[in-house]
């Protein structure tokens, strides 16, 4: 009888999790493809020499300083286009760590050492990147 509600249990949790991860995942890529169409219609309206700018500036070795994670929210806020198409490509990034996230926890909740240490590590290695790529 205690493995009959402890199988239950465990494919209730299972079935949450199958059911819960797509839907987060095309939430989040549907809320990204809206924050960068939106982006890419104000870039186009009020800015779009904006990249072609940046672009020669880089050509002749002028670069700008890279943006803050805190200024950026309000950037966006108030309308910068580049701000928000910013903001659109890290909700993009959250697609593939969100669903890897989600891996990892089915892999502990299943007892699989082995894949949940490898999808740990994968998990480090992508969080990791968007860590080092707002830093480089």
């Amino acid at each position: 009888m205690a493995f009959d509600q402890q199988t239950t249990a465990v494919s209730k949790e299972d079935q949450i999790l199958r059911e819960w991860t797509p839907l987060i995942l095309r939430t989040l890529l549907m809320i990204s493809a809206t924050v960068l169409i939106l982006g890419l219609i104000m870039m186009a309206s009020s800015a779009p020499g904006y990249y072609v700018e940046r672009f020669r500036a880089a050509q002749h070795g002028r670069s700008s300083a890279p943006e803050q994670w805190s200024q950026l929210g309000a950037a966006a806020l108030s309308g910068n286009p580049h701000a928000i198409l910013t903001v659109g490509l890290l909700v993009l990034t959250l697609v593939p760590i969100g669903r890897v996230a989600f891996t990892f926890v089915l892999f502990v909740k299943q007892k699989d050492r082995i894949f949940a240490l490898a999808t740990a590590y994968v998990l480090v290695a992508l969080i990791a990147g968007v860590m080092l790529g707002r830093i480089g």
